[in-house]
């Protein structure tokens, strides 16, 4: 049986002055991504701590992402459940670093 979650997303009508908002179902029994995107004002040293402390990183792997992250402009840093990844969004959110969950 997949579990549901209501999310709301914007959706561009036929007028591009109109905007939107449509509900949509997104499973979450799949695997989602944790992706972190680039900032301006993080360094790399508390984007590397963010990742050891909240994601379980060790020290390599989390200089890895923060240097994919700082030349790509996003890296999955996690992938996984949605339980187990939604605090973890919500913990680097707290931190001031850009994150989003995607499935």
């Amino acid at each position: 049986m997949a579990l549901l979650q209501n999310h709301w997303v914007p959706s561009l009508s036929s007028s591009p002055d109109t905007l939107e908002e449509v509900l949509v179902d997104v499973l979450i029994d799949q695997e989602w991504h944790l992706v972190l995107f680039n900032d301006n004002h993080n360094t790399f040293d508390h984007v590397i701590e963010c990742l050891m402390t909240t994601c379980g990183h060790d020290a390599l792997q989390a200089e890895q992402c923060a240097m994919i992250v700082h030349f790509k402009g996003k890296c999955t840093v996690k992938s996984g459940d949605y339980e187990e990844l939604a605090p973890m969004l919500k913990a680097l959110s707290d931190r001031d670093l850009t994150v989003e969950l995607n499935p």
